[in-house]
């Protein structure tokens, strides 16, 4: 990294991009401007994206004068125009340290649902640079193992020899036309598949991606519009459990609600896949609201789970979750449920800076990993328009950074694994790492 702070880059009306000669790069952490510090920054990660952020100006750091700063235009020659605010997508397995510094207060639409990171340049290295960390190092998620010129033959085979199979032309769908990679997955016969089982949800999340109301900004795609049936789901998974490398099935899913309201079902279909084949791992994603239902998932055999949560703090979890008919402490019951039965059991923890590590938040986490057990953090980037985010939980200042949380958790649990993907029992516990702890009762 070089000695200065990188260059601010902005776009202009058409999305073309420039880096400022004089305004450095800033980020925000919450609703607040700061600088990066220079280890948060790492070259922009391979099969990344940047995009503008319309009608918002950036705001970045003047060296002359060291204060932060909205810059609305540019000169060009003898013409000014007016400029917006650029945020990076990064790809997967990279946790955001930073929201890109723009000024929100210009926002005149709602944004999609991505997630925005800060992004500049460094013209010293000749690249965009990001406020980020590496996470995950599993490079079978990587856009370039994806051409969907070999998928669609795929495709055409297995839906002709399983014809009746709803849930199978459901994830040819969500292969073909949403561009799933888990749904690829299935087809290549590779790696983690999908088995989504709910049309419905007994939370309202602020950012779900596949349910929105009409006046926010639209879902990413629609939702599975039935519960497959036993039989449905083990024609589909046990091939792929006794075939594929590296295998791996997954209930809970971005194209439906929460599985864990059709728990019988998934029940009843993951005894028959244990009791079919020994191999592969089947793992259960889900908001943990039913804590019985998370015993009987355990009782069938179910290998591992994964709870999502924006916050170990009960005000902002039920801001974010809009929970109906269920209670944080049910959540909390299910992560010990899952851990007491021996089951690897991970945190889909979804993460934006100056929320994440806001200095409360880092102490109620450090009191939640050691009064749950959990065996790992998934640290995922939420995608979601930050502005609407950071209002809607609150935020009035900034955090203690990103990266001094990830420090702090890993001196006090060395234990605790981090990641971005889940992963096959053979893998649970990597050499060097042991397994568990003691938890408090549920």
């Amino acid at each position: 990294m070089s000695k200065r702070l990188p260059r601010m880059i902005y776009a202009d009306s058409t999305g073309n991009i420039f880096d400022h000669p004089d305004i450095r790069m800033a980020g925000m952490s919450g609703n607040v401007a700061v600088l990066p510090e220079k280890l948060e920054l790492i070259p922009l990660p391979a099969d990344s994206r940047l995009f503008t952020m319309p009608d918002m100006p950036p705001i970045g750091w003047n060296p002359r004068n060291k204060s932060f700063g909205t810059i609305d235009t540019v000169r060009e020659g003898k013409r000014t125009q007016r400029i917006q605010a650029v945020a990076a997508f990064m790809a997967p397995g990279y946790v955001r340290t930073l929201l890109p510094a723009c000024d929100f207060s210009r926002k005149t639409t709602h944004l999609p649902l991505w997630s925005y990171t800060a992004v500049g340049w460094d013209d010293e290295q000749d690249c965009f640079v990001v406020a980020a960390t590496k996470v995950d190092s599993n490079q079978n998620w990587n856009p370039v193992n994806y051409d969907d010129r070999t998928l669609d033959p795929l495709v055409r085979k297995q839906l002709k020899e399983m014809p009746h199979n709803r849930l199978l032309e459901q994830l040819a769908r969500c292969a073909v036309d949403y561009h799933c990679f888990a749904a690829k997955n299935l087809f290549y016969r590779r790696w983690e598949a999908p088995l989504p089982t709910s049309p419905v949800c007994n939370s309202a999340c602020l950012g779900c991606i596949s349910l929105q109301p009409s006046e926010c900004c639209p879902s990413n795609h629609e939702r599975i519009g039935f519960v497959p049936t036993p039989e449905e789901l083990c024609e589909i998974a046990v091939p792929h459990l006794e075939q594929a490398e590296q295998a791996i099935v997954s209930y809970g899913q971005g194209c439906e609600g929460d599985p864990i309201l059709q728990a019988e079902t998934i029940a009843a279909a993951t005894s028959r896949m244990k009791k079919t084949t020994s191999r592969g791992t089947i793992n259960f994603n889900s908001n943990g609201s039913l804590p019985d239902r998370v015993q009987l998932l355990c009782d069938s055999g179910m290998d591992s789970f994964r709870f999502s949560m924006n916050s170990v703090r009960e005000e902002l979890y039920n801001r974010y979750y809009r929970p109906g008919g269920y209670s944080f402490s049910d959540v909390l019951r299910s992560i010990k449920i899952a851990k007491r039965n021996g089951r690897f059991t991970m945190i889909n923890y979804l993460v934006s800076p100056g929320v994440s590590d806001a200095p409360e938040e880092v102490e109620e986490l450090l009191r939640f990993v050691a009064d749950t057990g959990v065996d790992m953090i998934q640290m995922r980037n939420l995608s979601i328009d930050p502005d609407y985010y950071n209002r809607e939980m609150g935020a009035n200042g900034k955090g203690i950074g990103m990266y001094r949380l990830l420090q702090r958790l890993k001196r006090e649990f060395p234990r605790l694994q981090f990641g971005y993907y889940n992963r096959t029992r053979e893998n649970f516990f990597p050499a060097g790492f042991e397994q568990g702890w003691p938890v408090s009762p549920v």
